[in-house]
């Protein structure tokens, strides 16, 4: 068991020169958008620090085959230095979660910024942010017995002194560098907003470790505003850099240009279809909202392979190189020419202003309303009715109507475990609910091959280090 420790300014001072080299332009978390392909591209265009996209610690810890693939993608020696960030609500889970990464980043960060539904559904991320003591353990507990700095990104809140107060006290804790999003929970989707500078420039001056600030990074020169209005000795950018992967770079190019860069990375480091389907929608924005181009962004969500998305960027090329090398071009779409730039070069996408949204007056309420509005889109097809989500999705993978088995025909059986009155999973050998199985396989050590838990197969693969974890 390692001794408890808490980070010098010493240490952290070289932590941040030495090995972090003094990063002044950082990628994001992003989930299933940091993944290596694109940390590559943004290293390339200037980025110094790059975080994994966010991983679950408790999947992590539990599922080899998940934690294999979080791991593979960070072996990579040019894609240092690195920080693996990771989302949870238990200590324990999280310390040994950082135990199996130790050995593959640069530091641990933990999620405390992430205010979407998932997260509120998984409690994690900005819904800890009041729960003060479990914040304080988990950081405490990876001190303890972790041997890698820890970082945390946070959200502000309304009130200031409330802020400067929860920053203090993760810096007490053990946090070695804290990212603070200039935004409160509640700012998200439509009502997102400007992030508030004022609030991280107060933090910074109110903590004594390394501070990155993220919000409204849409050009390189607003890295340089951004450190003079806040004194941050970083910046942080998410959705600026994936609208123009060369933004730390402080050039535009053609978006074909960085798209095919981008594919050749995929090529070389693999990663899931979905990840590269949804940067080159990023990239591609401005010009796949325009109606000549509504049969390539068609093409693009029905392709189903890496030289599909190659095919696409190749006949973007074609259709606006010409213009690119001076040749006239008249937009005839409304939102086209108010771009300070041609669609055709990386540039950032500007949200409008939540006071112009036509929910804007029913924000507490948008969160129901956008629940209602899903279940309200339903289509009919033949004589079954499924969501336009559903529809999407078939139309994707070119089905016309729906499979032969229909879930909803078959028999339901109640969980043969007393006092339960769950519905038991149909491939259940022991006609249990998932809850029950589950409970039952860790307790007798075996396998439920209906519910896809491996107790039994898993049982000599081992734990993290053979080491005990102090509670906090």
């Amino acid at each position: 068991m390692m001794e408890s420790t808490y980070p010098t300014t010493r240490d952290i001072a070289r932590w941040w020169k030495d090995v972090l080299k003094c990063p002044k332009h950082v990628i994001a978390p992003m989930v299933d958008a940091s993944e290596l392909p694109w940390r590559m591209l943004s290293r390339r265009y200037g980025a110094d620090l790059c975080f994994t996209p966010m991983i679950h610690s408790k999947n992590f810890v539990k599922d080899q085959k998940y934690r294999n693939e979080n791991i593979n993608a960070c072996k990579c020696l040019e894609d240092r230095p690195l920080i693996m960030q990771f989302c949870g609500n238990d200590p324990k889970v999280l310390t040994e979660a950082a135990i199996f990464a130790k050995d593959y980043c640069d530091g641990i960060d933990i999620n405390l910024g992430c205010p979407q539904k998932i997260a509120k559904t998984g409690h994690y991320g900005a819904f800890l942010q009041d729960e003060w003591k479990l914040i304080e353990n988990i950081v405490k507990s990876i001190n303890q017995n972790v041997g890698i700095p820890i970082s945390c990104k946070i959200r502000v809140f309304e009130d200031v002194e409330k802020t400067v107060r929860y920053a203090k006290m993760i810096e007490a804790a053990g946090c070695w560098m804290l990212t603070v999003h200039g935004r409160t929970i509640a700012q998200k989707g439509v009502m997102t907003g400007l992030a508030n500078w004022n609030i991280i420039k107060i933090v910074r001056e109110s903590v004594s470790i390394p501070v990155l600030a993220n919000g409204n990074i849409q050009y390189l020169s607003d890295v340089q505003k951004c450190i003079d209005a806040t004194g941050v000795n970083g910046v942080m950018s998410a959705e600026g850099s994936l609208h123009n992967p060369a933004l730390f770079a402080g050039i535009q190019p053609n978006v074909w240009q960085v798209a095919l860069e981008y594919i050749h990375l995929v090529k070389q480091f693999p990663c899931p279809m979905s990840y590269s389907r949804g940067h080159l929608f990023k990239i591609f924005h401005h010009v796949l909202v325009m109606e000549d181009n509504y049969d390539l962004r068609e093409a693009l969500g029905k392709g189903k392979s890496i030289e599909c998305f190659e095919d696409v960027c190749n006949q973007l090329k074609e259709r606006y190189e010409p213009y690119f090398h001076a040749k006239e071009w008249s937009p005839k779409n409304p939102l086209i020419l108010n771009l300070p730039f041609p669609p055709w070069i990386c540039q950032p996408y500007e949200r409008p202003p939540p006071s112009v949204h036509p929910n804007y007056n029913k924000s507490r309420n948008f969160e129901q309303e956008n629940q209602t509005k899903i279940y309200n889109t339903d289509v009919v097809v033949g004589e079954n009715t499924i969501s336009k989500k559903r529809l999407k999705r078939m139309n994707r993978k070119g089905l016309t109507c729906l499979p032969t088995r229909i879930r909803d025909d078959r028999k339901l059986e109640v969980c043969l475990q007393p006092d339960c009155s769950n519905i038991a999973g149909a491939k259940c050998d022991r006609k249990l609910c998932r809850i029950c199985c589950s409970t039952k396989c860790k307790t007798e050590i075996v396998d439920c091959v209906g519910h896809r838990i491996h107790m039994q197969s898993q049982k000599d693969i081992g734990s993290p280090e053979k080491m005990e974890i102090v509670d906090v």
